[in-house]
Order: structure tokens, then C-alpha cells, then sequence
């Protein structure tokens, strides 16, 4: 496999893996915005909560002190499985987050490998070159003395 070649697939490794982490970096903000509506979800049903007053206080009328208490309870069983779910997505999220960093990286080593396989692919053609330069002056040199 020649340098150039090498330099090619490197190149295109590369571009890969910045699609890669393009597509975790877009995931992982679409998490976010799932973790913000979440977080609002239970700032309001923590607000209807609080909201709805002491049941206790409707004491003239049973049944509305009843349903006052039932909502309440069933208001709060909601928010206690939001925040559950809002926990299990915060803990995917970090997975997420996980993943993002480990392809992040190998692009940016992947990045280094090709900077640095570039670089010795230059280096190589300079000296050739000046190889090249150095002969054909040293040819001239040689015509000149005996001319």
C-alpha cells in the first residue's frame, strides 16, 4: 500500500468518524431537550401539587375533601414516576455522553495519525526533490569541469 494511499484511507476514516460524532453530538442534544420537558413536566406538576391547597381544609364538604386528596395523590404518583423516568433518561444520557467522548477521541487520534502520515508523506518528497535537485546540479557541475 503506498503513503498516498494510506493517507486516502486515513482521510476518509477520518470523515467517518466526524459523521459519527456529528450524529452523537444530534442525539445527545435531542436528549436534552427530551431531559428539559421532563424537567418542566414535574416544575408543573410539583406547582398543581402545591397548587390545590390543603384537602384537609375542605372539611364542610367530605367528598370535595376527598377528591382534593385524590388528586393530589394521584398528581404526586405522577410526578414520583416522572422523576423516575427523568433519572433512567439522565443515566442513558451519560451513556450517551460516554460514547460521544470515546468516538470524539479516536477522531481526534485518527486526525493525528493523518497529520502525522502527511507530514513523513512531505518530508519523504522533499528530500526526494532535493535529491533530484542535488544530482542534476551535481550532473552540471561535472559537464561544466569537463567542457
Amino acid at each position: 500500500m503506498t503513503r498516498s494511499t494510506t493517507i486516502r484511507s486515513l482521510g476518509t476514516l477520518v470523515q467517518l468518524r466526524s459523521t459519527q460524532v456529528e450524529r452523537l453530538e444530534a442525539d445527545l442534544a435531542s436528549q436534552e431537550a427530551t431531559r428539559v420537558r421532563y424537567q418542566n413536566n414535574l416544575d408543573r406538576l410539583t406547582a398543581l401539587t402545591h397548587g390545590s391547597g390543603a384537602s384537609g381544609a375542605l372539611v364542610m364538604n367530605p367528598a370535595l375533601a376527598l377528591n382534593c386528596g385524590a388528586y393530589k395523590q394521584d398528581v404526586m404518583a405522577l410526578a414520583d414516576s416522572h422523576r423516575i423516568d427523568l433519572s433512567l433518561h439522565q443515566a442513558n444520557m451519560a451513556v450517551s455522553q460516554g460514547r460521544l467522548k470515546d468516538a470524539w477521541v479516536g477522531r481526534e487520534l485518527l486526525g493525528k495519525v493523518l497529520a502525522r502520515t502527511q507530514d513523513a508523506h512531505a518530508a519523504e518528497n522533499e528530500r526526494a526533490t532535493r535529491k533530484r535537485e542535488d544530482d542534476i546540479a551535481t550532473q552540471s557541475w561535472m559537464a561544466g569541469r569537463t567542457a
